[in-house]
């Protein structure tokens, strides 16, 4: 049976929100990536937010939603329901305000929906906004099965679960950048290095200045159509094998 928010005691509902935020700090260090990340923030969000029975993750891409993450199929469908009718995850991800509605609120805004999530089992809605960075952006949404909606205090916590959250992720995709920035300059160094033991290769045969033998490489790698870097690998190879045979 899903819990309320009077049913838990204050302190230990912090205790849950920290307990999931450090899950999600703790999974940094084992090298997820990002999909991962959004999956374990919607099954730590149902046990640390009261009344939470199923959690998806929507982001948009272009101003178009899809679900990122998700706790169950069944959810999943709901949340394309309201791709197509508008709902309370879309609102939230496109007003950046949060959404507690429950379900006679919702037949007045999105009667298509409303309707389609009852009859999942679903009668109360609540979606906070969610922003990383210009590519991530949408909202996290909780629902619930309890037909007297989420309280203002489930609200509050999904809210400073988010604000965390959000800067847990951006920490995360800062890290993935640098990382990706390091691997591009270790491979620009080893792709400047053979290219120069290919121009000095081609200076000791040919007795040419360094200008000549690059010139060389670049009008041979637009010949055979390779990048400079690959034929300049190649030449090197075929340099030190004829001079170990030597």
């Amino acid at each position: 049976m899903t819990r309320s928010s009077s049913d838990v005691p204050w302190p230990q509902m912090l205790d849950e929100v920290t307990s999931a935020l450090q899950t999600l700090t703790a999974a940094l260090d084992t090298d997820q990536d990002f999909q991962v990340l959004l999956h374990q923030m919607c099954l730590q969000v149902a046990k640390a937010v009261p009344g939470v029975a199923e959690a998806t993750v929507t982001l948009l891409r272009d101003g178009q939603p899809h679900t990122a993450a998700t706790t169950s199929d069944l959810v999943a469908e709901v949340d394309r329901d309201q791709y197509r009718h508008g709902g309370p995850c879309l609102e939230a991800a496109r007003s950046g305000k949060l959404e507690r509605v429950q379900v006679s609120e919702a037949r007045e805004r999105w009667p298509k929906f409303a309707g389609d999530a009852h009859d999942a089992g679903f009668d109360s809605f609540l979606s906070a906004p969610l922003v990383v960075d210009d590519e991530h952006a949408g909202a996290i949404n909780c629902y619930g099965t309890q037909a007297h909606g989420f309280a203002e205090l489930d609200a509050a916590l999904l809210e400073l679960y988010t604000a965390a959250a959000e800067a847990i992720l951006r920490l995360y995709q800062r890290y993935r950048q640098a990382s990706e920035l390091a691997e591009n300059l270790r491979a620009a160094l080893t792709s400047r290095a053979v290219i120069d033991q290919a121009k000095g290769i081609l200076m000791a045969i040919r007795q040419i200045s360094a200008d000549e033998a690059f010139t060389l490489l670049v009008e041979q790698s637009q010949r055979e159509n390779l990048k400079l870097r690959v034929l300049a690998e190649r030449f090197v190879a075929h340099a030190v094998g004829i001079d170990g045979s030597a």
